[in-house]
């Protein structure tokens, strides 16, 4: 049977015009060349507002060669794993520039982590050093004893902002969590303890060892769930985050130069430990020396609309579930939007009701994109010039092939539906210290293995149709029925369980639990009680169900895809 396939990259005919076939990766090896290139190009400009309050380029330049002095300092090998716990604060824009400038990699950490999935990622990391904001710190404090770090920097929410405003700025950390008891260090031989003012201090009467870094150090060990619940962390080298800056900007480009050369604005509402915002936030201002306005906490809508309300905004990325909110809050659509030209959305589904919200209010159309973390991130975009909504995930960026595979890995034909493979110089270089599960995720010609279902037409624009793994998509966020399916496993009450993912209006999917009772006596708040302690917030169950049996194949395995609705 003759199978008709499309050219190379068909796509490229509906770029927009302006946008190149390719990037050139050579003209910025590494994220420290783009760094410190920034901070002398643009010396003289705000690098983000944080309530309000102005952080130049210039200091994070001098802030984070102190901190990285001080790194340095500790006796960190080149290549050694620095932990970063905290929200989107001055003091996060800094160490990640410290710690790549001091050699060393950079491992994120979301701050709403239980003890038990920070104790693993600590462990799997082989993190030396942790900085975290000190409201976070008793989650370090519970498992610190059983991690390999041995050093933590206390950062106050205070830190960087005038005395002023130490005083309001609690009330920002009481939306991210509720104040905590001061950090205490476990008595055990060999960890210390500074406090980031300290650790600024100490490293400007330091010398920052020139330690160049080549494009194949790995920059970031960005972790990811996986299909046997353990988070893995994919190796991102310098090469793959610079490629995607460099793509997204040949992206945005065209659109951009209609503004002229004043510098632009951007809201950073997601969480810089999260990929999307990593790349097209933190690293996307700094290459266009645009000014970030930090949002620590996304949810407080009030919050996030005055601090963007005094400004006029040009570019805002998101997920569905802000887009949605902000869409229908009342005081959103009094904002000025006059300028705004970029709203890129990812990490899950954008929904038409909520775009077509957006477009009446804002003027501007979301264009919704995919990627992952292995991508670092981005992977196809819609165009930013086309208003109406596609539906679709766009086209493959520059330089980018994706390729739709049967399970044998023969492609397939444009309109079939097979999973989405992909290869481009923003490919991860595989799973910290998880060889096999690296060669199982690519194929034999250096295409990842996306896991999604999907679908190109004869003009290069892909959709998603499916997901061939059991991943939950919450909110932009992954999560994986078998970790929460392991923690539910260990209540002595639970017999057996199954998690599954089902519709929700207000996240895309919402987390389902089906639980089988070994103790008749086990209710439902007893079981929330013990996945409050184990799991995060967006992994934690909206749904539990008890049933007296689960449906199960003559095998024995658990049938999840009965169990999701029709």
């Amino acid at each position: 049977m003759n199978i008709h396939l499309p050219p190379p990259r068909p796509w490229l005919a509906s770029y927009q015009p302006g946008v190149p076939e390719d990037i050139d990766p050579s003209t910025c090896p590494t994220l420290v060349d783009l760094l410190e290139t920034a901070f002398q190009q643009h010396a003289d400009r705000d690098f983000a507002l944080f309530m309000d309050e102005p952080i130049g380029f210039a200091e994070v330049d001098r802030q984070s060669r102190d901190l990285g002095a001080f790194l340095q300092g500790l006796g960190l090998a080149p290549g050694a794993r620095v932990a970063l716990m905290m929200p989107n604060i001055p003091p996060y824009l800094v160490a990640i520039a410290a710690v790549l400038r001091a050699g060393c990699t950079v491992v994120n950490v979301n701050p709403l982590y239980t003890p038990r999935e920070l104790q693993h990622q600590l462990e799997d990391s082989g993190a030396e050093v942790i900085v975290l904001l000190e409201n976070f710190a008793h989650t370090l404090e519970q498992v610190l004893e059983r991690t390999p770090v041995r050093h933590v920097v206390l950062v106050a929410m205070g830190d960087m902002l005038r005395p002023v405003k130490r005083l309001l700025v609690n009330l920002v950390v009481r939306h991210v969590r509720k104040l905590v008891p001061p950090f205490r260090l476990p008595r055990t031989y060999g960890r210390t303890v500074t406090r980031y003012g300290e650790a600024l201090r100490q490293g400007r009467h330091q010398h920052l060892a020139h330690r160049p870094a080549r494009p194949d150090d790995i920059a970031f060990l960005q972790y990811t769930g996986g299909t046997t619940g353990v988070a893995k962390g994919a190796m991102l080298q310098h090469r793959h985050v610079v490629a995607n800056i460099l793509q997204t900007e040949a992206w945005f480009r065209p659109t951009l130069l209609r503004l002229g050369p004043r510098q632009l604005t951007a809201v950073c509402a997601l969480p810089l430990y999260h990929i999307f915002a990593l790349t097209v936030s933190y690293f996307m201002s700094a290459r266009l020396g645009s000014r970030m306005i930090l949002i620590p906490n996304p949810r407080d809508l009030p919050a996030l609309i005055q601090a963007i309300g005094r400004h006029r905004i040009h570019l805002f990325p998101a997920v569905n579930t802000l887009y949605n909110a902000l869409a229908n809050h009342p005081d959103f659509a009094r904002l000025d939007f006059s300028e705004l030209v970029v709203s890129n959305g990812g990490g899950m589904a954008v929904q038409k009701a909520t775009a077509d919200r957006w477009l009446a209010i804002t003027g501007c159309p979301i264009a919704e994109g995919y990627g992952l973390s292995e991508t670092s991130p981005v992977v196809t975009a819609n165009r930013l010039d086309v208003p109406a909504y596609t539906g679709s995930i766009g086209l493959p960026l520059p330089g980018t092939d994706v390729s739709i595979r049967d399970d044998d890995g023969r492609e397939l034909p444009p309109g079939q539906p097979g999973e989405i493979c992909i290869r481009g110089p923003q490919v991860m270089a595989g799973y910290w210290n998880r060889p096999e599960e690296t060669a199982e995720a690519m194929t034999a010609d250096g295409y990842f293995r996306s896991g999604d279902i999907g679908t190109m037409d004869e003009q290069g624009q892909f959709r998603i149709v499916d997901r061939k793994k059991d991943m939950i998509l919450v909110s932009g966020f992954n999560v994986y029925p078998t970790e929460i399916e392991q923690v539910v496993n260990q209540h002595p009450g639970v017999l057996e369980c199954a998690v599954v993912g089902i519709p929700d209006e207000h996240t895309g999917e919402a987390v389902k639990l089906f639980v089988v009772r070994k103790d008749p006596s086990l209710d439902e708040p007893t079981l929330r009680r013990h996945c409050q302690e184990q799991l995060t917030g967006y992994k934690r169950p909206r749904h539990i169900e008890f049933r007296t049996e689960l449906p199960k194949s003559t095998v024995g395995k658990i049938l999840r895809r009965e169990l999701r609705p029709s």
